[in-house]
Formats: structure tokens, C-alpha cells, sequence
């Protein structure tokens, strides 16, 4: 179904695609409606333009491509399926995901994968291919988040990557460390190993966006992961 946006609002037109039983939706002149996609299962969504915030909020296995950037909140506490901009996008990429996947071409704004976490077989994954802000991984719990950092200059994320950190990974394509890490997170060079283990994600980024999967492996990545021992003592009371 090919649906012009122009002059309909959010509620009309997620409405539209709620009552219908049509699977694929090509969606035009988008501009700012908010929820495009939120809680569907099985669907297909292309959408043309500049989708706004919360965009599959929700999201329970459909596929949503945007052909253009995307505001905040992109993939809002999805449960599974995918998302793929080919542009940049907002803050809080990824808020609280349980599992599916985000691939971003470009840019992504603060606090990508904020409290974001995996529960046996659901894992998450989000790959921005140009650089991030601040908070970075923020209260992060569980899947992965791949930063690669294509076109960028220096270390591609911002200040307080990690803060608050407990679980998961995070892979930064970098010649340098990120800086200023909390206490609680530990960061290494990635092992030829590591990088063969993100190989899948980078292989579906490409798949979306061209490049070179090898090219980009064999580049210098940084692996982040929780200090378990150093787990927040603060936190808890001494017996």
C-alpha cells in the first residue's frame, strides 16, 4: 500500500496501517508524524522523508526503512525486528531495546542504547556507521552496540561512554581510546577474535549500506565491557 503523508497526521496515519491488512507499506512526504510503526508485528514500513520521534516505539518484528534522517527515540523499548536509516538520526537511539536490530548510515545523537538489555535468546543490536554524543551506552545491560565511526576524525564518541554500564558489549572503531571512562567499565583492543564475533552485524550493515566488511574489520576496534570488579560498591551496603 503506498501511502502520501502530506497533510495527515501521526494518529491518521499509524490508524491507516493499524486497520489495514496489508503487510508492505510505502509511506511518502513523511514530515514529523511521530509513532510510525509502534508496536506492529510482521509489517514492512518504507517511509520516504523525515519520520519524528518514536519512531517503532515497540516495535514486535516488523521492518522499518527510512530513506532519509530520523529524529529521537528511534526504536523506544522494541521487542524484536528491524530498523534501518539511511541517514542520521536523534537522541536515546535504541531506549531500553530487548532485542532486534538498528543499523543507522550515518550519525546518531546522545545516549544511544540508554538501558538497553538481553534476556536469554533476545539480544539487541545497534550499528551507527558515523559517530555518536555523549552517553554513549548509558546504564547499557545487555546486547551490542557497534560504532564505526566511517568518515570521522578521532575517536567517534563523545564524553561519559559507558556511565553506568553493567552489561553487554561495545565495539568503537577507533585508532584511539574513548576518554574519560568510568571505573566500571574495562576497554581493550579488540582481538582479531572479538572482531570475527561482530563480523554477522557488520556483514548486515554493509548489506544496507555498501562498504567493505573486510575493510572495516581490519581496521583498530575497542572493546568495552562492565569491570566486574569494580561493580558499583557504592551502591550497596557493607555487612
Amino acid at each position: 500500500m503506498k501511502i502520501d503523508a502530506k497533510n495527515i497526521g501521526y494518529s491518521e496515519l499509524n490508524k491507516i496501517m493499524r486497520e489495514s491488512d496489508e503487510s508492505r507499506f510505502e509511506i511518502e512526504n513523511v514530515l514529523g508524524q511521530r509513532y510510525i510503526g509502534a508496536g506492529t508485528t510482521g509489517k514492512e514500513i518504507l517511509v520516504t522523508g523525515t519520520p519524528g520521534n518514536a519512531l517503532g516505539a515497540y516495535l514486535n518484528g516488523s521492518k522499518i526503512v527510512v530513506y532519509g534522517n530520523a529524529q529521537d527515540a528511534i526504536g523506544d523499548t522494541m521487542n524484536d525486528g528491524a530498523i534501518i536509516v539511511h541517514g542520521n538520526c536523534g537522541d536515546t537511539a535504541g531506549y531500553a531495546m530487548r532485542s532486534g536490530e538498528i543499523y543507522v548510515e550515518g550519525n546518531a545523537g546522545y545516549r544511544v542504547g540508554i538501558h538497553m538489555k538481553s534476556y536469554k535468546e533476545l539480544y539487541p543490536i545497534i550499528v551507527i556507521g558515523g559517530k555518536v554524543g555523549d552517553f554513549l551506552g548509558e546504564y547499557q545491560a545487555g546486547g551490542i552496540i557497534i560504532v564505526l565511526g566511517i568518515g570521522t576524525e578521532g575517536c567517534p564518541v563523545g564524553s561519559f561512554c559507558g556511565t553506568g554500564m553493567h552489561g553487554g558489549e561495545m565495539f568503537i572503531r577507533s585508532e584511539e581510546a574513548p576518554k574519560g571512562l568510568p571505573k566500571q567499565v574495562c576497554c581493550t583492543e579488540a582481538t582479531a577474535e572479538e572482531k570475527e564475533q561482530i563480523r554477522r552485524y557488520i556483514d548486515r550493515f554493509v548489506k544496507h549500506f555498501k562498504h567493505s566488511t573486510d575493510e572495516l574489520l581490519s581496521s583498530k576496534f575497542y572493546k568495552l565491557i562492565p569491570n566486574s570488579a569494580n561493580p558499583y560498591k557504592q551502591l550497596y551496603v557493607n555487612n
